[in-house]
């Protein structure tokens, strides 16, 4: 019996002994299992962080130019779908109103269809904002009408100048020109804050100014002014070759004749100049304080090398190869 007692003890023993040994190497090996995944979490979070590192994020704000805004929102979406950590924000108060923020210092990048005026340079030297300057693409500037107008097949500078210039006595369409009918013309123009008025004002009227009486509508919006002129016969206005495109379905655009023949804006005739007094460059202008952030350098990098492709997809006409190399090459300075 004693024997028979002893006998099952030692099976007993024998049997836990068996069962610690295989609890102490399950825990052993999920103990490995944890740490291999804890290792291979650790792994994935370092690789996390270091394209956190290299990643590029912030903000960029960008305002000015109507005419130059289709560039570098096209610009700006296309950046953004490579670095969904930095946002581009741009806003059309107009070349002057660009300028102005631009030289408080309130933007890193300022959209201009004219370059820097002197007192623009100035109040930017005053606040101790230098800056880069860019060519991104050429345009011209486009008269149009009314698809129903159906008696005007161009318009000479003089006639541009009657119309438009300040201190005019033009009502009617007769007054422009002998033969053409005695009704009110409604004009539309892009604000004093604009480019594209300056430009118009320097290159149509000799600096002498717009009229502004109830015959002239201004407006920052292009969109504006292409609904007013789409919305009568008699009415004529200008802006960029580009909201023209848009358009071309509603408008007309008007061919001018500066003394050798008229000639209607083109990509061809903008690009060799033949549209002539009003094919323009159009420029960015960079705050250098600004370029020292990598998103900024980054989007001003990728904006002046791939503006040119962008500009035929949106309206514009392209600078020439080597013109933008030079452009570039600013930036690296």
């Amino acid at each position: 019996m004693v024997l028979l007692m002893m006998l099952v003890l030692a099976v007993m023993l024998s049997a836990c002994g068996n069962n610690d040994k295989e609890t102490s190497s399950g825990d052993k090996e999920q103990t490995t299992e944890q740490g291999d995944s804890t290792a291979a979490a650790g792994d994935d979070t370092a690789a996390d962080d270091e394209d956190a590192a290299v990643g590029l994020t912030g903000e960029i704000e960008i305002d000015g130019s109507s005419t130059v805004y289709p560039l570098t929102e096209a610009a700006a979406e296309e950046f953004g779908k490579m670095n969904k950590d930095v946002r581009v924000t741009v806003g059309v108060s107009g070349t002057g109103g660009g300028f102005k923020r631009f030289c408080a210092g309130e933007l890193a990048i300022s959209d201009a269809s004219r370059p820097i005026k002197d007192e623009e340079a100035q109040a930017c030297k005053d606040k101790g904002i230098e800056y880069t300057d860019l060519q991104v693409a050429y345009d011209g500037l486009s008269l149009v009408v009314s698809k129903d107008n159906d008696f005007i097949d161009h318009l000479t500078v003089e006639e541009l100048n009657k119309i438009f210039v300040t201190g005019s006595t033009v009502k009617t369409w007769a007054d422009v020109r002998a033969g053409w009918p005695a009704e009110e013309i409604k004009m539309y123009s892009p604000g004093a804050d604009s480019g594209t008025y300056d430009y118009f004002n320097e290159a149509i009227l000799e600096k002498k100014g717009i009229r502004n009486d109830t015959q002239i509508s201004f407006s920052e919006d292009d969109n504006s002014l292409v609904q007013g002129v789409e919305g009568s016969k008699y009415a004529i206005g200008y802006f960029g070759f580009a909201y023209f495109e848009e358009n071309a379905d509603k408008l007309k655009v008007i061919p001018v004749d500066a003394g050798k023949g008229a000639i209607a804006p083109s990509v061809e005739t903008i690009k060799d100049g033949t549209y002539a007094p009003l094919s323009r460059p159009l420029f960015i202008y960079l705050n250098k304080e600004e370029l020292q952030r990598p998103e900024v350098s980054a989007f001003a990098d990728y904006y002046i090398n791939n503006i040119g492709d962008m500009a035929s997809e949106v309206g514009y006409v392209p600078l020439p190869e080597e013109k933008y190399s030079e452009e570039a090459a600013k930036l690296q300075g």
